[in-house]
């Protein structure tokens, strides 16, 4: 059977050092590593232990690939989305499986598999570690092969190997089937964990599969419900910045969160709020560099009648309608000295007075404060008060770009795509592969904010139960791709991934698409594209320039020859920052 929907799932780029399966992060383990952590295990931890955590593990990973197998082949049978079982172990390089008998009744739930299995390199690591003995030894496979089925079938389907290369038989050959059909289901159901609570239990890592993840696989087009946290994310940077956030929530410190514009500092300052004691208080918010200098005192800390000519009656400032709770910042780097003096002088001793009034009003706010400035250098031009820095700066958390943390785009895909969809009343299910190819390999500029834009872009585009493809992601202008990111021929051979130009279809198997390689080119590519317009190619060359600069405004507008304050304006009018 044809698997090229299957393999096409799997995209390379050994230059930045990620193998990716559809949404999900591979890595290539050479056999002889995994052949000397299961003799270590065996050797610490005794054969029976090892063997279970071995089986737990395989049964994870079919688990997981069964959900795979559902999103690729949703609208085909469920012998398809069964065999893609078979495709996938083999694509990662477990084992060729050789299909003997296989038995399928949907309305009974019954499913009955049998089949040689070739090539495994379990049994050949356990025969050079042991030997032939009298034990079966492909336990990451058994393991595999009973959570697909299992995740597959919605309930629980066990897999034996009831012949086996490291018994001495000439292959290995596993039947699969309900675990109600099997006379001593015991004897293999303790591997997979599901056994009495008295029983001696190995420890394994957490998240591992357990009988509990045997419910049935949702549809194809069901979605799982975002966790209760603000944040999406599981890369290392990110979980970096959430354990800050909850080792400081619960404290009185005043926190200065910094990085780029649009990687979500917002969202962070809300988070340090939800995880404090003061989450039934208010949480306020205010962005400095939206309010003209001459109100932000006002706006900080309020006005009394009459201070000044239009203050026709008295009302609170931020800072009193966040008392109790937490007052977030934004873009605090732009205070005026005046209204610096008055923030250091709350901070220290929780007092201020309003515009135009003597009486000293006493509150309890949280503030958490955000800049994508570098304030030690502002400290240094005389742009910021020293002292206040020191006293917003106790606990900084530096906040990523998403460049450094691609791990999180499959989740945040998900996540925006099933919000949006809502938001606007569209079904759309997922995203194609060489749309998932691109938003991984772009260097996102614009970070959370226009990666967010772009979905919601997609989102309009695209039709009704239809896929986001490149076409609905990206403008006409853009190219996509990356000359460092390879690709799986049919004939298993990885070659470079070809650029693609939205709107263009993807070259024929084995042929590249040529790149400009001068100016000319390029704008004759441009201009052939339909509707490409002028606004277009600009928009085309701030986003290179952002990119190749990591975002750094002032190296984007030497590389464009613009001055800073130039590319400022192109990239705030075109929704950039």
């Amino acid at each position: 059977m044809d698997f090229s929907d299957i393999a096409e799932q799997l995209h390379f780029n050994p230059v930045e050092g990620r193998i990716w399966l559809q949404d999900r992060r591979m890595a290539l383990l050479s056999v002889d590593v995994l052949g000397a952590l299961r003799r270590e295990l065996v050797d610490s931890l005794g054969l029976e232990a090892a063997r279970r955590m071995f089986t737990r593990l395989g049964y994870a990973a079919g688990s997981g690939d069964a959900e795979l197998a559902w999103k690729v082949r949703s609208h085909q049978s469920q012998l398809d989305i069964i065999a893609a079982g078979a495709q996938l172990h083999a694509l990662e390089g477990f084992v060729q499986a050789e299909p003997v008998h296989i038995e399928i009744d949907s309305t009974r739930g019954y499913c009955y598999s049998e089949f040689f299995w070739n090539h495994g390199f379990e049994d050949e690591i356990h025969i050079a570690n042991h030997g032939v003995g009298h034990e079966s030894a492909c336990w990451m496979g058994i393991g595999y092969t009973s959570g697909f089925l299992s995740k597959i079938m919605g309930k629980r389907i066990l897999a034996r190997e009831v012949e086996c290369r490291a018994m001495g038989q000439t292959k290995c050959r596993v039947i699969a089937k309900p675990v109600e059909s099997w006379d001593d289901p015991e004897e293999d159901l303790h591997y997979l964990g599901f056994t009495p609570a008295q029983q001696t239990r190995v420890s394994v890592p957490a998240g591992m599969a357990t009988a509990d993840s045997l419910s049935p696989p949702p549809p194809a087009n069901a979605h799982p419900e975002p966790s209760q946290a603000g944040l999406i994310g599981s890369s290392a940077s990110f979980t970096s910045v959430l354990h800050k956030v909850r080792r400081v929530a619960t404290t009185r410190a005043t926190v200065l969160l910094s990085g780029e514009s649009g990687v979500g500092k917002s969202a962070v300052a809300r988070e340090v709020h939800r995880w404090s004691t003061r989450i039934d208080k208010p949480f306020v918010e205010l962005n400095c560099a939206a309010i003209p200098e001459q109100l932000i005192e006002s706006e900080l800390f309020g006005v009394e009648r009459g201070a000044y000519s239009g203050a026709t009656e008295s009302r609170p400032g931020r800072f009193e309608s966040a008392n109790g709770g937490t007052l977030f910042l934004d873009e605090i780097g732009i205070l005026s000295f005046s209204a610096q003096g008055k923030l250091l002088r709350v901070l220290q001793n929780g007092e201020f007075e309003r515009l135009g009034s003597t009486r000293t009003i006493k509150l309890d706010v949280r503030v958490v404060a955000a800049t994508n400035e570098d304030l030690p250098q502002a400290v240094k031009e005389g742009r910021f008060r020293e002292d206040l820095f020191y006293r917003i700066n106790v606990f900084p958390i530096y906040i990523p770009p998403l460049r450094e943390r691609r791990d999180d785009l499959p989740l945040l895909i998900e996540y925006f795509i099933r919000r949006l969809s809502a938001l606007h009343g569209r079904h759309v299910p997922g995203i194609t592969p060489r749309a998932l190819q691109a938003v991984l390999n772009h260097k996102w500029p614009g970070n959370i904010r226009e990666f967010e834009n772009v979905i919601e872009r997609g989102i309009i585009l695209a039709d009704d139960g239809e896929s986001l493809d490149l076409r609905h992601l990206f403008s006409v202008d853009t190219t996509l791709g990356n000359s460092s990111l390879m690709r799986l021929t049919e004939m298993g051979t990885l070659v470079k991934s070809s650029t693609l130009t939205v709107g263009e279809e993807p070259p024929a198997s084995g042929t590249a698409a040529p790149m400009p390689t001068t100016l000319d080119e390029w704008a004759r590519v441009a201009i052939s594209q339909q509707n490409t317009q002028l606004a277009d190619v600009e928009d085309a060359l701030v986003n290179a320039a952002l990119a190749e600069a990591g975002g750094n405004i002032s190296k984007a507008a030497s590389l464009l020859g613009l001055t800073r304050a130039q590319l400022d304006y192109r990239v705030k009018r075109n929704g950039r920052v």
